[in-house]
């Protein structure tokens, strides 16, 4: 697919190098060995086909626009996984598969939605259902009522009351003025408070079991009372719906209503007018369906086989999957398809490299990091008792992308402060791009996380936040509009040449001490 001249002229114009002056530590460069410096070849190569040859927003197009959102399970992913598997094959990388992994539970997808205000005055609503929830069996016509149950006696306060009604589920937030940007570019100043050493956590305390069991209570609650869905009021406002899943994959789990999310602009509306005393009726038609043929999932893998040291691996990767309420991209088609351009740049160029170079695609990720913990206890070790395979010992680094579409400012180390220096290094044609920090602190909430909790070195990369959490995360309005292209292209180059780097140098990257066994989370009763 070609892209439009005006695309290429809005990237032309994007496409000033901005220097931003940093001061990077000088910890160990005049140390640093030979074999960490860049190869500025390969890195010419790289830079010219990532830049002037880029395929990452027709890769993200594909992922978004033609597939959609991509569920864990659903069959949009498993068509996109498909899809991406004969395009790695097409570029020549060799063993792409798509490894399964499980079980991970039924799969869902939502085949029709509509919702709407019919008196007293219509008016249509922006919301839609929540995951792993059943829908209304057709278009339901029906009275709303708020009934909030948070609490014990709320249970008799609405028992017998509920049968047939649409129920507005939560109290009406608040919404507060923009006054601020959505979008944002990390700031000097914020990069050098992100670079250091941060305070130690504070201990936590409690758990969310008792909120857990009481929410399966409460879904039973509407369950038997006979409601015509739950409506909730989306997170974020403006027209922009947070929001993931309401129910279990488990069949055999509590049974839930149908859910909906809706904007909060209109959900309050709803909820005045009944606070008014004036009676609303809504029109609802949410079609889902579930899948029970295959409750595994997979993990999408592929390979460049190496040279002389083939039998070693470095590994960059991102999450598959998505939520369902836009289609998935700055979460995390953005970091899917950076990774599929890195991989796809490094074969275009005919660079070679010594370790084989596997990318890994991971499902599961908004469920727990469910497919690169199942992967990492295939390969690599069981973080319960830390039992190591063959693998491990031969394994050198981990890249990974998976904080929207925000361009690469840096590297969280994950607390391995012996890789410093060597990223440094690779850093320092990067700077103009605005490259220049490393910061030792951890970060979490992604698939790195899995590498790091058996020892091996995996990182994430620092990013500008843009819209990510402000718009975009988890929402109705992650779609490809909210993409930036050449920060899309920017990252691909830079991790291509960190992947490169990696493969080549004559050690494996450094480690820190391997830790220690955990054990697994003891079941509590319901």
């Amino acid at each position: 697919m070609k892209m439009p001249v005006p695309f290429f002229a809005a990237v032309a114009r994007r496409a000033v190098f901005v220097t931003i002056v940093a001061t990077l530590p000088l910890s160990a460069q005049t140390a640093t060995p030979a074999t960490d410096r860049v190869d500025l070849d390969a890195l010419y190569k790289i830079k010219e086909e990532g830049l002037q040859r880029s395929q990452v927003m027709e890769i993200t197009s594909f992922l978004t626009d033609v597939y959609g959102p991509r569920l864990t399970n659903s069959p949009n992913i498993k068509a996109a996984g498909e899809w991406t598997r004969q395009k790695l094959t097409e570029w020549g990388l060799v063993n792409a598969r798509l490894e399964p992994w499980g079980p991970f539970g039924r799969g869902w997808s939502n085949e029709r939605f509509s919702a709407q205000v019919v008196s007293p005055r219509p008016f249509p609503l922006i919301g839609y259902p929540g995951a792993w929830t059943p829908g209304t069996n057709g278009p339901v016509t029906a009275e709303a009522v708020m009934a909030v149950v948070d609490s014990e006696p709320d249970f008799a306060r609405f028992r017998g009351k509920l049968r047939g009604k649409f129920v507005l589920a939560q109290r009406v937030p608040e919404v507060q003025p923009l006054w601020n940007a959505p979008a944002q570019r990390l700031t000097d100043q914020e990069l050098a408070e992100l670079a250091m050493q941060p305070p130690p956590p504070r201990p936590f305390g409690g758990g969310g079991g008792g909120f857990q069991q009481f929410n399966q209570r409460r879904m039973r609650f509407y369950v038997d009372e006979g409601v015509a869905a739950v409506i909730y009021p989306g997170r974020g406002d403006g027209g922009t719906v947070f929001g993931t899943g309401n129910g279990p994959r488990d069949p055999s789990a509590t049974p839930y209503p149908p859910t909906v999310s809706i904007t909060v602009e209109h959900y309050g509306r709803i909820a005045r007018m009944l606070n008014q005393g004036v009676p609303v009726t809504l029109l609802v038609d949410v079609q889902n369906r579930f899948y029970d043929d295959d409750r595994n999932s997979f993990n999408l893998v592929a390979e460049i086989p190496g040279t002389d040291k083939a039998d070693e691996l470095v590994m960059l990767g991102a999450h598959f999957d998505s939520w369902h309420g836009g289609t998935g991209a700055t979460d995390n088609a953005a970091g899917s398809a950076v990774m599929l351009e890195a991989v796809r740049i490094l074969k275009a160029t005919g660079l070679r490299t010594r370790r084989t170079v596997r990318i890994a695609l991971w499902t599961g990720e908004e469920q727990g990091l469910l497919g690169s913990r199942a992967y990492v206890k295939d390969h690599f070790a069981d973080r319960e008792t830390m039992q190591l395979k063959v693998e491990h010992a031969r394994f050198s680094g981990y890249f990974n992308v998976d904080n929207g579409t925000g361009r690469i400012r840096g590297v969280y180390l994950q607390g391995n402060e012996a890789v410093a220096p060597i990223f440094e290094r690779w850093m320092e044609p990067f700077q103009n791009l605005g490259m220049t920090t490393l910061t030792v602190r951890n970060t979490g909430g992604t698939d790195h996380l899995a590498f790091d909790a058996v020892g091996l070195p995996g990182f994430q990369f620092i990013q500008d936040p843009v819209e990510y959490s402000t718009r975009t995360h988890h929402s109705n309005m992650d779609v490809y509009e909210r993409i930036q292209p050449f920060d899309m292209m920017q990252n691909a180059v830079i991790v291509a040449t960190f992947v490169y780097q990696t493969a080549n140098r004559d050690e494996k990257l450094p480690r820190k001490p391997l830790p220690k066994p955990v054990a697994p989370p003891r079941a509590t009763g319901t």
